[in-house]
C-alpha cells in the first residue's frame, strides 16, 4: 500500500519545466532509491513533493490525502520528513538547539519527549548536546540532521544525498543509520543518492530518473543487475 504518491508531476523553476509527468509511489514499509544523472530532476522532485516548489500539473497524496499545494510546514505536520543535502544543520547552534529547531511545531512536552528519545537512541548526541555543531564530524552532522527530522514523528522521510562529501567509512555508517531508522522506527525512506550501488543494495525498490522523466522502475535488485541501466547510470 502506498503512503506517498506523486502522480504525473510537472514542475520546475519559472517557465522552465524540469519534471515532465513524473509518477512515483512509496510505502512506509520500504526503502526506495531514486537514481539518475546530474540534472535529471531528482532534487527538484523532492522540493516539489515537500512543497518548496509548486507543480504546474499533477497531484501529491500523503496517506490518501491530497497535499499537492500545502506549504512545507503543513506537510511536516502530516508526517512528511525531509533531510536536504546542503545546509541541513545550523553550525553556530548547539546540538540540543538544532534538535529543538526540529520540533518547532511541537509543544514543550513533545519537544522534551523528542529530546529524550534522541538522546536514548543516539547517545553520541547526548554526549555532545552542548557542543556547537560546527565542531562535529561530517558523519555526526548527518546523524543530527536525520535525528532532527525524526523529532516530528514522520511517517516517511526524504533524504537528499545523505552520503555527500563523506569518506567511504563514514558514508557506510550513515547508510547503516538509515537502515536502523527504517527498521526500528518503521518509517519509510526515500533516498536520492549518487552512490547508487550502496543505496540500491539496501533498498527494496528503485526509480531511474533521466531528463525529467521516469526511465525505469522496479526492484532494487533488478536495477542493480540490469546491463543497460548499469552501463548508463551505474558506471558499468
Amino acid at each position: 500500500m502506498s503512503l506517498l504518491e506523486a502522480n504525473n508531476i510537472v514542475s520546475g523553476y519559472g517557465r522552465v519545466d524540469i519534471l515532465h509527468q513524473v509518477s512515483m509511489k512509496f510505502g512506509a514499509d520500504e526503502i526506495v532509491t531514486i537514481i539518475g544523472p546530474n540534472g535529471a530532476g531528482k532534487s527538484t522532485f523532492f522540493k516539489t513533493v515537500m512543497g518548496y516548489l509548486s507543480p504546474t500539473d499533477g497531484s501529491i497524496l500523503l496517506a490518501d490525502e491530497e497535499v499537492t499545494y500545502l506549504p512545507p510546514d503543513q506537510k511536516v505536520k502530516k508526517g512528511l520528513g525531509y533531510v536536504p543535502q546542503l545546509d541541513n544543520v545550523f553550525p553556530s547552534l548547539t546540538v540540543r538547539e538544532n534538535l529543538e529547531m526540529g520540533g518547532y511545531s511541537m509543544d514543550k512536552e513533545q519537544v522534551k519527549e523528542g529530546l529524550n528519545y534522541a538522546y536514548q537512541k543516539f547517545p553520541v548526541l547526548k554526549e555532545k548536546k552542548g557542543d556547537k555543531v560546527k565542531t562535529l564530524s561530517g558523519g555526526q552532522r548527518q546523524m543530527l540532521a536525520m535525528v532532527r527530522a525524526l523529532m516530528t514523528n514522520p511517517l516517511i522521510i526524504l533524504m537528499d544525498e545523505p552520503s555527500a562529501g563523506l569518506a567511504p567509512k563514514i558514508a557506510d555508517e550513515v547508510f547503516g543509520l538509515i537502515e536502523r531508522i527504517h527498521v526500528e522506527e518503521g518509517i519509510g525512506v526515500v533516498i536520492v543518492e549518487q552512490d547508487a550501488h550502496r543505496s540500491l543494495s539496501m533498498s527494496d525498490r528503485g526509480y531511474v530518473l533521466a531528463m525529467g522523466q521516469n526511465q525505469f522502475s522496479g526492484s532494487a535488485h533488478k536495477i542493480l543487475h540490469d546491463d543497460k541501466i548499469r552501463e548508463a547510470y551505474l558506471g558499468g
